[in-house]
């Protein structure tokens, strides 16, 4: 694996509101752990960073801005000087100047994290390979929850997950492990 010249990291909506139980079963306890990682390597780096999180537009939303579920969680929380990127929909490149930031930073490569899985990363994934970025998702630095299928049976959170990885390998972007991004970066 070989990461390109100018690649950023991503970090997708890892905010407090996914701590909330409604949410249900989840998958990969230590996602955040490996950010934190795939983080300070990055910045030792001094390798581009970026941060995306989401706003609730629903009175009820998880994350509402003003409301704790809106915060970022304390180990993956934004730097001073790293960019923060605000959507209301799934993929960070809808309603926001990411794309155009990273084009004019040069930058051709992404490494992506965050949650969930099979939602907001997902969709900031597929757009980022359609745009032309070299684009990199971190198994195991992303997770999602249990979710009902069109069956109606309970899909577990790891079946949610790598199915969601499944879709997204080779077409979209490269699946990796942390360690893998670490070791090249």
């Amino acid at each position: 694996m070989l990461l390109p010249r100018k690649t950023a990291l991503i970090v997708i909506d890892v905010q407090q509101g996914f701590n909330d139980p409604r949410w249900g079963a989840r998958n990969n306890p230590g996602a955040e752990a490996n950010i934190a990682r795939l983080l300070a390597t990055f910045r030792a780096q001094g390798r581009p960073v970026i941060h995306v999180h989401h706003d609730s537009a629903a009175p009820d939303g998880a994350f509402r801005p003003g409301t704790p579920g809106n915060r970022p969680k304390p180990e993956t929380a934004p730097r001073e000087g790293e960019p923060v990127y605000r959507k209301s929909v799934n993929s960070a490149f809808i309603g926001t100047t990411l794309e155009r930031d990273l084009r004019a930073a040069g930058i051709e490569g992404l490494v992506v994290t965050g949650l969930t899985t099979n939602h907001c990363v997902s969709a900031t994934t597929r757009m980022a390979g359609n745009l032309g970025f070299d684009t990199f998702i971190v198994a195991d630095a992303t997770a999602t929850f249990a979710r009902i299928g069109l069956d109606g049976a309970m899909r577990p959170p790891e079946e949610v997950h790598l199915s969601a990885l499944s879709d997204l390998k080779d077409e979209f972007a490269t699946v990796v492990d942390t360690d893998a991004v670490i070791a090249v970066a």
